[in-house]
């Protein structure tokens, strides 16, 4: 009987293609790394892999890591969340964990001081179609539509207010808005 590809699995597939990687940070790298590496799974774990993905997604889905999206990407739309929490993912669990119980701690990792100071945009979409892509090499043919479920939480209501107000913003994430000066 094969194994079930749950949390602990799909991080260390994560953290396999991190290793792989030359930039470890960069999110497209990782998502082509993991993608070959789920890719040697039965299809069957390459498809409980997207659940999984898609549970990280929704755990990720809060305001005050929104707030700091919007702050380091220079906005944020519903999809750049999107594309910031599949780079978070990239960047491995402890990280991963970390921002999600602290976002204000992303100014400490230094790929984020370097984004503000040259600009960039932390972006990771190549993240999201992974479990597409590892199905699609392995079997050939397109994963079911219907394989997986995403239940996004109430975003919290103290957060409802314009992410791009810097002096309300430095008051909930002050490490933050230290890296991007109003």
């Amino acid at each position: 009987m094969g194994l079930t590809m749950d949390n602990d699995r799909f991080w260390h597939l994560i953290e396999q293609a991190r290793r792989l990687a030359a930039d470890p940070t960069d999110a497209e790298e990782v998502a082509g790394h993991t993608t070959t590496l789920l890719a040697d799974h039965p299809p069957a774990e390459i498809l409980q892999a997207e659940q999984v993905l898609w549970d990280l997604m929704a755990a990720s889905y809060i305001a005050p890591l929104w707030a700091a999206a919007y702050q380091i990407n220079g906005g944020c739309s519903d999809d750049g969340f999107d594309y910031f929490r599949g780079w978070l993912i990239a960047q491995g669990r402890a990280t991963f964990e970390q921002a999600i119980n602290d976002p204000d701690s992303l100014a400490d990792l230094p790929v984020v001081q370097l984004a503000a100071a040259e600009g960039w945009d932390l972006d990771g979409e190549a993240i999201l179609p992974i479990v597409w892509n590892a199905y699609q090499v392995a079997t050939g043919s397109e994963s079911p539509a219907d394989n997986f479920t995403i239940h996004y939480p109430v975003l919290a209501p103290e957060w409802d207010f314009d992410f791009g107000d810097h002096e309300r913003l430095a008051r909930h994430l002050p490490r933050i808005a230290a890296l991007y000066p109003a």
